[in-house]
């Protein structure tokens, strides 16, 4: 039978966390003088309550090490409460969200993933354009400690490739976990300030610049405008990128780096291939728009780099409709959506390093089918890849294809076309944001979409997020035998 009382505690803590949190939307709200801070007290009072409740009940539980199956249920449980906790604002607000439209837009919140079913953002009270971009925060830097804490000890997805990475090297800077999980934490800070003040040089008001940062760094995706980042003009659009790109990195580099060790993030195979992906296709896309629209220019090249970062990545502003763009950058945002960042970001997806292991085991067939007798084994970043994380590696390929073409069929029937059924699954699962065509596009949100497509594409959000194998281990009878 698994003690369910340390999962219950972490969920405790976090729930109380997540109460507190509230009363900075409540004051925004106050400050705004605009009357909905009420809202933001209630959900505040109901979350503490019930975190602090959970967490005393769970306490006497708590033992300093977790099995294996008590990490597993963290893990996923985490991304069930908060959400869930998270939709108070949208249910008791202004809004007047049905459960469903909350539920999705505080998954989609948490999840990072970008998409949306508010409309009339420009008009919405300051209190809950701020609980948005809250969410996607917290959602970011969590999803940055589970990938480097927990994700190597469970072996989800090849992850275990990174174990020695979060806790032998980086043991010589900061020896335990925690201490990995609080030099992340001041990086993320530091990110979110630096973007805030960048923006703000480069003409956004205050309030706007410290939503946006925060939901820039965590490769969120959420505006405060309807236009996205169309609203905005060029200076503000290199910032977005710049940030965005910075985001998709290894966060463990950036502690590195400020410990004085430079070399590790410059050598960084899964870095020097983000890079050189987002510089093909940038380079790809803007030679497509200068055909297009009969010349290179300017707006044609920022555009491209802004849209390109923001997709790859996971982020899913936009800057234009790149709907309208012809035939061959629609294809490409499409496939740029389902590649995803690097391992240790907030960026989503199936990420670089996957790519990678894939190609490798690739090529040592290739060369193995030539040379029979020969041995040739998988590499790395120079290192040989671990049978047991290839295995993974490939596992999770099947997974995320198969539950691909799974959620599409799902959608379809619940009568949504063929374009929005497949590109709404993937970008769901990739946790990107927007999809293709009129409805999802980069010009429409989720909104109009019915509740059973909602339902469905909030359960996928957050099977994505935690790199679906976490889920599918969960739900299998043999987790929950003795």
């Amino acid at each position: 039978m698994i003690d369910l009382r340390p999962v219950g505690y972490v969920n405790g803590l976090l729930l109380s966390v997540l109460g507190l949190t509230m009363l900075g939307p409540m004051l925004a709200d106050i400050a705004a003088g605009n009357g909905h801070w009420p809202v933001f007290l209630e959900s505040a009072v109901l979350t503490l309550l019930t975190g602090v409740l959970m967490a005393l009940s769970c306490q006497n539980g708590v033992k300093p090490r977790l099995t294996l199956r008590q990490t597993f249920l963290i893990t996923s449980s985490v991304w069930i409460t908060l959400p869930s906790f998270g939709a108070l604002p949208f249910i008791l607000g202004v809004t007047d969200s049905s459960i469903t439209d909350a539920l999705f837009e505080a998954m989609s919140g948490i999840t990072t993933t970008g998409g949306t079913v508010l409309v009339g953002l420009d008009d919405l009270p300051r209190g809950l354009l701020l609980w948005r971009g809250i969410l996607q925060w917290l959602g970011g830097i969590g999803i940055i400690v589970v990938a480097m804490v927990f994700l190597p000890e469970l072996k989800v997805g090849g992850m275990q490739v990174f174990r020695s990475e979060a806790f032998e090297t980086m043991g010589k800077i900061l020896p335990r976990a925690a201490e990995i999980a609080s030099g992340i934490s001041v990086i993320y800070v530091g990110m979110t300030l630096a973007c805030m003040l960048a923006y703000i040089t480069t003409g956004m008001d205050p309030f706007d610049a410290a939503v946006h940062a925060m939901t820039t760094i965590a490769t969120g995706g959420f505006a405060n405008s309807d236009a996205s980042f169309a609203a905005y003009g060029a200076g503000v659009h290199y910032v977005g990128a710049a940030f965005m790109f910075l985001a998709a990195l290894p966060f463990v580099r950036y502690v590195q780096l400020a410990a004085g060790q430079a070399r590790p993030l410059l050598r960084d195979a899964q870095v020097r291939d983000f890079f050189l992906v987002i510089l093909v296709c940038v380079l790809l896309i803007t030679l497509s728009l200068a055909d297009y629209s009969q010349g290179f220019t300017e707006q044609a090249f920022r555009e491209a780099l802004f849209n390109v970062i923001s997709i790859m990545s996971g982020t899913g502003y936009a800057s234009a409709d790149y709907m309208t763009w012809g035939p061959f950058p629609v294809a490409m945002f499409f496939f740029i959506g389902l590649i995803g960042g690097c391992a240790g970001s907030t960026a989503c997806s199936v990420k670089i390093f996957r790519y990678q292991i894939l190609f490798a085991s690739i090529s040592a067939q290739i060369r193995k089918i030539h040379q029979p007798h020969g041995i040739f084994t998988p590499r790395y970043d120079g290192r040989p890849v671990p049978p047991d994380a290839l295995s993974s590696v490939m596992s999770f390929f099947v997974v995320f294809i198969v539950s691909i073409g799974i959620t599409s069929v799902l959608l379809s029937l619940t009568g949504l076309d063929f374009i929005t059924s497949v590109s709404g699954a993937a970008t769901s699962i990739a946790n990107v944001g927007p999809g293709l065509g009129p409805i999802i596009g980069p010009a429409g949100n989720f909104e109009p979409l019915p509740d059973a497509a909602k339902w469905i594409l909030t359960i996928a959000m957050f099977i994505g997020r935690l790199e679906l194998l976490v889920v599918l281990v969960v739900v299998t009878r043999e987790f929950w035998r003795s």
